[in-house]
């Protein structure tokens, strides 16, 4: 399948993009090159989802409809018109569904792979969340997240539920994942807050700022020892395996058996 020529420009600018993109999409690629078949992809609510673009594997998205105020102030969910631009825009698109992930009537073990990024902090029902993803996952599939890091960052967004600690995102996937791993990720400070500036090509000035603040705070990211690092470090990415031989989380067998 050809690449559009919008994925091959935005897969031009990966260097030059936040570092938690790449860093996510690094971990994408990964699980694509180990499969030795295309794999099913769930992006849940990468309405943008620059981490899947242009990746070579059958991409679902999900994302909440666009409703309130602080959606469209924070450009948050999906309408109609996004979901037919996005499908427009790239040739790895299978569907994307406007519905609650919570509550979703997807098919279980459809998927190989699931991905959230900076989503889990906007979920209420953060575990009835964990648990449909555990539900939509093949044996063997993987849980890639990430969410602001807890231990360091304070919650003033409007539209976020909570800001995990590290030990309380483990406690959580361990309930529906036999194997876990969560780490610190992406430095703080000067250059990571000109990076997050939006390009434009009517303000070249901050586009430019916007670039070299992503540059330098790549390399600060690649720091020995940043995955360790508490304090100083704005987010937590977590890669969570479903290894049981069955469709139902670690937990809910367990109960069974009581």
């Amino acid at each position: 399948m050809s690449s559009t020529i919008y994925e091959i420009l935005r897969r031009s600018c990966d260097p030059l993009l936040p570092p938690l993109n790449r860093k996510v999409r690094s971990r994408t690629m990964q699980e694509v090159k180990r499969s030795e078949r295309r794999l099913s992809i769930l992006d849940v609510g990468g309405r943008k989802s620059p981490y899947t673009i242009g990746v070579p594997a059958d991409i679902t998205i999900i994302d909440l409809p666009r409703e309130t105020e602080v959606q469209k102030d924070l450009h948050l969910g999906v309408s109609d018109q996004i979901a037919n631009e996005i499908k427009r825009r790239r040739s790895n698109i299978r569907e994307v569904i406007i519905g609650d992930m919570t509550k979703s009537d997807l098919p279980s073990t459809a998927y190989d792979t699931v991905i959230a990024v900076e989503v889990l902090e906007h979920v209420l029902e953060d575990e009835q969340f964990v648990s449909e993803v555990s539900r939509v996952l093949v044996p063997g599939g993987k849980f890639i997240m990430t969410t602001p890091n807890g231990d360091f960052v304070e919650n003033k967004n409007p539209d976020h539920k909570r800001h995990y600690k590290k030990d309380q995102l483990v406690d959580l996937l361990t309930r529906y994942f036999d194997k876990v791993d969560v780490e610190y990720a992406i430095a703080g400070g000067f250059y990571r807050k000109i990076g997050l500036r939006s390009w434009s090509i009517s303000r070249p000035h901050h586009t430019i700022l916007s670039i070299f603040g992503n540059i330098v705070n790549s390399m600060q990211s690649r720091q020995v020892g940043i995955a360790a690092r508490a304090i100083g470090t704005h987010h937590l990415i977590a890669i969570a395996e479903k290894t049981v031989g069955s469709d139902e989380s670690p937990v809910r067998n367990l109960l069974s058996t009581i």
